[in-house]
């Protein structure tokens, strides 16, 4: 590895203080023992003066100060033996970053080595707890050297023991000593400060001094290759690193696809927990009781687990204030009404978080609207400013990167129907728990399947956490294959993950997509939905639905936007091709869940009259969005269910005035303002021509429904 242009093929770690944040530990236990076994504690200058000394400096140093009869060999036996009960009971206390680090090193095909003054028999057992025994290739211990540190012995024993020259060797300390030890070996020396700072004299002598271990990282990052974007098929990394991650609105994006992209994270570790969050009591009992849960790709016959989420109830003040004052980064994944009610529990959990000496905090904003992120933290500000004056919001909101994102991808729940037969079969599996399971009365098959899927989860619930379920998995999402997060190029923490793509203009991906995709998207379920087909997957396999689709993409969206950017272009077909075959497969895609909120998706500058306007700029015709909008109202009066409330208000509109014109040209109430439809005057000729397919698609047996094949 090239490391600030110098070779290096091994590191070396001291431990205590540095691998592990164990000195503080070593204070507590050494000054317990002491008043056991002396009737008083060991100064914490005494301690502070022995960091990095071998067993026997440490002992003359403390007899200096309680005289020659200071029992200090009993003192660190039973100091040993406070620590291991401790050790065993709590874990090994480790240092913030130290997984990365060692998964970055050894990704770099270095050879590790630990260089402690602690004995073998603690040393051995301090690796093996913590779990990082298996990246060393050596340890050198205190009772192996004639001479400690600050004696260079230590250091240049690990470099031979490696085979490599010590100038060709980083070495990891905090102590003064230790730093001194490995810098006389001639090693290059990365200072990590802990409980003592070093004197600037000793501070000279190392190559970097980092307040922590993740610092490291950020000049350890660029000597290694951004691991590529994976395949669906690729395991996440085994290794977990100390980090929390957020999913604010947990659905089927946040977990059937932000939990993936968060799951993968920088392709060398994993975060420790994801914590999403939702008001779904049943998905929170089932995911919590089993700690994992599947998602589904149908078109490639694949389930991938994903495992170590935990889910709390979105309306819970407290466990909110805890997401957003733990987590490294927070995925919103809301629509647009629900961040405009969740604002005030994100701007509380700012508040939590900032209370504190907390990292700067990035809001990986998952919104299917243009300005997103804008959006999102206007409504974030506006809470803010409910609690504080605007200086002191907007410098909190400083210290929080509000990430704008384009998804490509096609998820969906799984139907509740189906999840709870899926449940009702698990539970069955795990018949041989039946003294464990007791409570949920499984005495029979039939008794089970009378259940609701609410009762199970809760019944299940009062079993959380049950280990024994942890190889099982329900799976809760079904998913397109599409990999990439595009998110606006920014903070340096998404540069690290490996499924985010950043780019310069996110504007612009988002346009495409919105209008390319989320567009016909809706025109394929309005067209599929009036021809009576339950699923895009079935609509798809009417000529005509896929002629439409193909041309408004091809003939007027894709021409217009590449006009307008022609930059866009290697992302366009890509965007199509993968859109397209993905509703041929999208079979348990409810054409009524992608078709609802048809008056959201005609406003002046969305999806379909925004692609429209754009074409006229360009002199391009736009004759089929002009047919598909047309289908969009036929589809509000025809097929909508009766509670929803746009459809409802275009049925008013239609049977006030009889025109689909007059629902177009609404200037009403809309979400608190004015409706921005079309213009009954400027607009005079698009009006006419989309009631003529309007009027030409309601007609009784109208040959108009079959206008794409004619068109093709």
């Amino acid at each position: 590895m090239i490391f600030q242009e110098r070779q290096i093929h091994a590191a070396i770690f001291d431990m205590d203080g540095t691998l592990f944040d164990t000195e503080r530990l070593r204070f507590s236990t050494l000054k317990q023992a002491s008043t056991q076994l002396f009737g008083q504690p060991i100064s914490d200058a005494v301690l502070t003066d022995s960091l990095g000394l071998s067993a026997r400096k440490a002992e003359a140093l403390a007899r200096q100060h309680y005289g020659p009869d200071y029992p200090y060999s009993a003192i660190r036996q039973r100091a040993d033996e406070l620590e291991l009960a401790y050790v065993r009971k709590y874990g090994v206390p480790l240092k913030p970053g130290l997984f990365e680090v060692l998964e970055h090193l050894k990704a770099a095909g270095l050879l590790l080595a630990v260089a402690t003054s602690s004995r073998r028999a603690i040393a051995e057992e301090y690796l093996i707890n913590a779990g990082v025994m298996k990246y060393f290739d050596i340890t050198v211990c205190g009772d192996e050297v004639a001479r400690g540190k600050p004696h260079p012995e230590i250091f240049l024993t690990a470099s031979a023991s490696l085979n490599c020259e010590p100038q060709h060797c980083l070495s990891f300390e905090d102590s003064e000593n230790g730093i001194r030890s490995a810098a006389a070996a001639g090693t290059l020396v990365i200072a990590i400060r802990d409980i003592k700072e070093p004197c600037a004299e000793v501070r000279a002598l190392a190559f970097r001094y980092c307040q922590c271990m993740t610092d490291f990282l950020a000049d350890l990052r660029p000597c290694l290759p951004s691991r590529p974007v994976p395949r669906l098929t690729d395991p996440f990394p085994a290794t977990r690193n100390d980090l929390k991650v957020g999913i604010h609105g947990f659905g089927a994006m946040g977990g059937g696809y932000l939990a993936q992209v968060l799951a993968h994270w920088d392709g060398y570790t994993r975060p420790q927990e994801i914590v999403g969050a939702t008001s779904d009591q049943a998905l929170r009992n089932l995911v919590n009781a089993f700690g994992r849960y599947a998602v589904h790709y149908a078109n490639r016959a694949f389930e991938q687990a994903i495992e170590h989420v935990r889910l709390i109830d979105i309306n819970d003040p407290h466990a909110m204030q805890e997401l957003y004052r733990e987590t490294a980064l927070v995925a919103i994944c809301l629509p647009e009404n629900a961040i405009r009610q969740q604002a005030g529990q994100i701007a509380r959990g700012l508040q939590a978080r900032f209370a504190g000496d907390a990292e700067p905090l990035t809001l990986l904003v998952v919104l299917n609207k243009l300005g997103g992120a804008a959006f999102t933290r206007r409504c974030v500000r506006d809470e803010l400013l409910r609690q504080m004056d605007a200086d002191e919001a907007d410098a909190l909101l400083a210290r929080v990167e509000f990430s704008e994102t384009v998804v490509n991808r096609i998820v969906s729940k799984t139907p509740r129907e189906l999840l709870r037969k899926q449940l009702r079969l698990r539970l069955h599996e795990l018949r041989r728990l039946e003294d464990s399971l007791g409570e949920l009365h499984l005495t029979s098959p039939r008794t089970a399947s009378e259940e609701s899927l609410q009762q199970l989860s809760t019944r299940l619930g009062h079993l959380a956490p049950l280990s024994e379920l942890g190889s099982h998995s329900l799976s809760l999402f079904s998913s397109g294959p599409d990999m990439p997060l595009y998110a606006q190029k920014g903070g340096a923490l998404l540069e690290r993950l490996c499924q985010v793509q950043t780019v310069d203009d996110i504007a612009a991906i988002q346009k495409l997509k919105n209008r390319l995709l989320n567009g016909t998207h809706a025109i394929i379920a309005w067209y599929a939905s009036l021809l009576g087909y339950p699923s895009i997957g079935q609509g798809m396999g009417d000529e005509r639905v896929q002629q439409l689709a193909r041309q408004v993409v091809d003939r007027e969206i894709k021409p217009a936007l590449l006009r307008e950017n022609p930059a866009l272009a290697p992302f366009a077909d890509r965007f199509i091709d993968n859109f397209l075959q993905r509703c041929r497969r999208s079979f348990k895609d409810p054409c009524q869940r992608v078709a609802r909120d048809p008056l959201r998706k005609l406003q002046r500058r969305e999806r379909i009259l925004g692609s429209i306007d754009l074409a006229r700029q360009f002199g391009l015709t736009t004759e089929r969005l002009e047919f598909a909008t047309a289908l969009a109202l036929l589809y509000a009066l025809r097929c909508a269910p009766p509670e929803d409330k746009e459809c409802q208000l275009i049925r008013s509109l239609y049977e006030r005035h009889g025109t689909a014109a007059a629902v177009l040209t609404y200037d009403g109430n809309y979400l608190g303002a004015p409706y921005p439809g079309l213009d009954a005057q400027t607009d005079a000729a698009l009006l006419a021509r989309i009631d003529r397919h309007f009027e030409a698609l309601a007609a009784e047996g109208s040959s108009h429904w079959d206008w794409p094949l004619q068109e093709a």
